[in-house]
């Protein structure tokens, strides 16, 4: 070293190392001719610490040039070693520091993310010191000479850098926390896991959680560096798949990378618990590689926010190679900007990520905003449609009330019209018995004005009882079809509850036909027509209710010619079934019930026998 240096970076060629396998060697040992001889170059070896479990010493010698004004002190950049013994004078026992990963933070002669040791020097005197180290994974031995007012201005710049990188994902947090909470995607959430995992894997990297979060427990910091790295790839890959929608733009390829993730999770638990090959970072490659096919699958498809999410993760991949070579002792890459590439890599995704997140959903809000728009010019067009519509039935309400006000003034006038006859000719019965000495001739004539009167009355009755019945058309809407009339002729057959004409049995299940009743018991299967006035009808049977409601209306006397105009049938079958109904209506006189309305004229089931499928029914199940 010479004089006004502030730093010395150790390069392999500066040290010697031996590798202790079963690590029982002592600094006597060491330092006795045969196992100095062993002693082999830094630069000779492709990795420095390449079997874990394994001791290695390190025999650094330092020759200080002119006078020096102050303290050098070796800082050991890897803070996962397990074990480090410091020997800084030839003696063992002499001032010896023992710290490492595996003991309390407490343990290290200086508060600081690194192992520092001080080197006590002379100017112009070399000194040879003496390390052994222990890790329980693939390391290299990376270390420095700073002096005082070096390692200041490093302090400085270091933990400034290092406050600003964890300020970022701190903010970044806390933004995306409120995102959250705001809008209640569950995507921002799963974010903050992400940036969170990612926290928890830097803190664990750098030193600083062993630092301030747990000084006292190496057992945890340990706990932290096996399971932060599988943490973010959970974390990372829950974020990334929902990012990137690959459940709906690359379905298949989102169960496997899903595969390939929880795969990978549980070899790297075994192999942490159990195998311990040190080699579990290259099982990474399968789920992040997968991933980061499945961006690049779903940028091509026209998705942009994941032209940016493959932006950023480039860079941290760099980084991570880096990390890896480190981690192999490879150090030919080895230099600050390489060491810090994966803080500065993060901090762009993560600024990255925020802004792809931000227009993700910036896309989702205008596409949901030009859903809305087309809903709301459908519900106007809907609206409009309807108000044209009230209006119309606005208008045929005002038409109806208005046809029915006319109607019922042509009938309140008629009828009056009626009443005056019937008072007039009430006065001339009155007249004409008061003379009933007036000759034969006015006798016969008056008999003849009275019949035209009677016949005058009669039609006019007959007027007002057809005024009052509705035409096929009417009588339509309220029995449209076969099922509707069959339907209402089976409530009427079974009001007051179902029971077998076979075995009497009164539980069923529906048969094949409509609004048929299987029994349950003998399977006898009943029609809605068997049994009524209705079986046997050889036409629809919407226009035998009307037959039936018009003959009831009128009587019976309703003509079979004008019933098969109205239905449109033959003549002879409207007499044949209207044979029937006046059959039905004699029935129902004999009865008393002559108010009962048409309906009830329906049930009537004078010599009816189960139809012929009934009857074939019957015997199939008997």
């Amino acid at each position: 070293m010479r004089a006004g240096d502030e730093e010395l970076l150790i390069s392999p060629r500066n040290y010697s190392v031996l590798e202790d396998p079963g690590g029982q060697l002592t600094l006597a040992q060491v330092q006795d001719p045969v196992y100095a001889a062993r002693f082999v170059a830094g630069s000779a070896l492709s990795t420095n610490m390449q079997h874990p479990g394994a001791a290695y010493w390190l025999r650094l010698r330092v020759l200080p040039h002119g006078p020096q004004p102050h303290h050098w002190f070796l800082e050991l950049y890897d803070s996962h070693i397990s074990q480090v013994v410091f020997y800084p004078h030839p003696t063992a026992g002499a001032g010896e520091v023992h710290t490492g990963a595996a003991q309390a933070f407490t343990s290290r002669p200086y508060a600081y993310k690194n192992f520092l040791l001080r080197l006590p020097l002379e100017p112009g005197r070399e000194r040879t010191f003496y390390l052994r180290l222990q890790a329980d994974s693939k390391t290299s031995f990376l270390a420095r000479l700073r002096t005082e007012q070096g390692l200041m201005e490093h302090f400085q710049q270091d933990y400034g850098l290092l406050g600003a990188f964890y300020g970022v994902l701190l903010i970044m947090v806390v933004y995306n926390i409120c995102l959250y909470f705001f809008t209640q995607e569950q995507t921002y959430l799963r974010y903050v896991l992400y940036v969170l995992s990612c926290s928890l894997v830097f803190l664990s990297e750098d030193g600083l959680g062993f630092q301030y979060l747990w000084p006292r427990h190496p057992w945890l910091n340990q706990l932290v560096t096996l399971s932060s790295a599988p943490l973010l790839l959970l974390t990372f890959s829950y974020y990334a798949r929902q990012f990137l929608d690959t459940a709906q733009r690359v379905p298949v390829l989102d169960r496997l990378v899903r595969a390939a993730v929880l795969l990978t999770g549980g070899v790297l638990l075994v192999d942490a618990l159990w195998w311990q090959s040190h080699l579990s970072f290259w099982l990474y490659l399968l789920p992040y590689g997968l991933l980061y096919y499945a961006a690049l699958r779903v940028w091509r498809q026209g998705f942009r926010p994941a032209g940016l999410f493959v932006l950023s993760h480039s860079l941290v991949a760099l980084s991570v190679g880096f990390l890896i070579l480190r981690k192999l002792g490879i150090d030919a890459l080895t230099n600050p900007f390489t060491v810090y590439s994966m803080n500065v890599a993060f901090v762009v995704e993560v600024v990255v990520l925020s802004y792809a997140l931000g227009e993700k959903i910036k896309g989702i809000q205008e596409a949901t905003l030009q859903a809305q728009e087309r809903l709301v010019k459908q519900l106007r067009k809907k609206h409009l449609v309807q108000e044209r519509l009230v209006e119309q039935l606005r208008q045929n309400q005002q038409l109806k009330d208005q046809l029915n006000s006319e109607l019922e003034t042509l009938v309140a006038r008629r009828t009056e019209e009626l009443r005056e006859q019937s008072e007039t000719i009430a006065a001339q019965n009155r007249e004409l018995l008061q003379a009933n000495g007036l000759l034969a001739l006015q006798s016969a004539a008056i008999d003849k004005l009275n019949g035209e009167l009677q016949r005058d009355l009669e039609q006019a009755q007959t007027a007002r009882v057809l005024a009052r019945e509705v035409n096929f058309g009417e009588f339509s809407q309220i029995y449209p079809d076969k099922d509707s009339c069959l339907r209402h002729l089976a409530e009427l057959k079974w009001t007051a509850g179902y029971a077998c004409r076979k075995c009497g049995h009164d539980n069923y299940c529906e048969g094949r036909e409509p609004f048929s009743r299987r029994c349950t018991r003998c399977r006898y299967v009943e029609s809605a027509t068997a049994y009524t006035l209705l079986q046997k009808c050889k036409f629809s049977i919407v226009k035998a209710f009307y037959a039936v409601f018009l003959l009831h209306t009128h009587k019976g006397s309703y003509p079979a010619q004008e019933l098969s105009r109205v239905l449109e049938l033959r003549r002879a079958t409207c007499w044949s079934f209207s044979q029937k109904v006046l059959e039905a209506l004699r029935r129902q006189a004999e009865a008393g019930e002559e108010e009962a309305g048409w309906t009830q004229l329906l049930l009537d089931s004078a010599g009816g026998e189960p139809e012929e499928e009934e009857s074939q029914a019957l015997r199939a199940t008997g």
